[in-house]
């Protein structure tokens, strides 16, 4: 009987009736069914889930989500590098050109010889380099050479491009003692901070690595997205195991001084792009 009951008053047909107020004649009347109402609901509540969706990932993204402005701030930050690179150079050129001149009206150094001594350099250079001269061998390698250039310039390209779309946050509040330096083997950053300070996830991803190593102490390394690695190290305790997952701003570790390659309480970051290690402070808001 109930589900009987529950069909009927589903499926039944009621008549809304429209009646003016003062002579109560009818103004309209609207036939329907509870069926159609909650249809007519629940397509409403999609169109307005789908267009909050929307304006969430499109336009109210850039008004509220923290993320998108420290993108911009970010890429503007390696603009102005570069472009701090560029007038280094070029304040260096011109500041060899005027010791030059310099040099010059002092007497230290003659135009003519300067002159003569540029034909002669320019006629050794004719002289010597020869394209067409070169051997096989030395055009194979020059080849070779200029393609491994090519590969290298697209590649740290790369680098830049697929590391900027990823938001990463500063691992703690600290002081960066010392930075990336290929030369040293000096693969990531020592962070120094104060003591027992929580050592939090710079992006998102997967947990791949929670144990201890002789060199390195406690250590937990994370899998993010775009083949990106992170490794902290000389932890004093670890709070993730392997296999956990993560978001960026959860705590993994606390600081320490763990390992042997230490001299006190810092946190060693660094981080991994495709097998390569990349300087951390040129994408990570210290």
């Amino acid at each position: 009987m109930q589900r009987k009951t529950l069909s009927g008053w589903l499926t039944g047909k009621y008549l809304l009736i429209i009646r003016d107020e003062e002579n109560f004649a009818e103004k309209g009347t609207f036939s329907f069914n509870i069926v159609r109402v909650i249809l007519i609901f629940t397509l409403i509540f999609i169109i307005l889930c789908v267009l909050s969706f929307f304006l969430v990932t499109t336009l109210l993204q850039q008004w509220f989500d923290p993320r998108t402005e420290y993108q911009k701030i970010s890429r503007n930050l390696v603009e102005m590098e570069l472009q701090v690179d560029s007038l280094s150079t070029a304040m260096e050129t011109k500041d060899n050109y005027i010791d030059n001149i310099r040099a010059i009206l002092s007497g230290q150094i003659e135009i003519d010889d300067i002159e003569s001594q540029t034909g002669e350099n320019a006629e050794m250079n004719l002289k010597e380099i020869n394209l067409n001269a070169i051997s096989p061998v030395d055009s194979v390698f020059r080849q070779e050479f200029e393609e491994v250039d090519y590969e290298l310039l697209t590649y740290r390209s790369n680098v830049r491009n697929d590391l900027q779309e990823i938001y990463f946050l500063p691992p703690l509040d600290g002081v960066v003692s010392s930075h990336y330096n290929v030369q040293e083997r000096h693969y990531g950053v020592d962070i120094v901070a104060k003591k027992d300070e929580p050592i939090k996830a710079i992006a998102d991803g997967t947990v791949i690595l929670s144990s201890w190593t002789q060199d390195s102490g406690y250590i937990i390394g994370i899998q993010h997205e775009n083949n990106i690695l992170s490794f902290y190290k000389h932890n004093s305790a670890l709070l993730k195991e392997s296999g956990d997952v993560i978001k960026a701003g959860d705590l993994i570790a606390i600081i320490g001084n763990t390992g042997e390659l230490t001299n006190g309480p810092h946190l060693h970051l660094e981080l991994w792009y495709n097998g390569n290690p990349v300087n951390p402070e040129e994408f990570i808001p210290f």
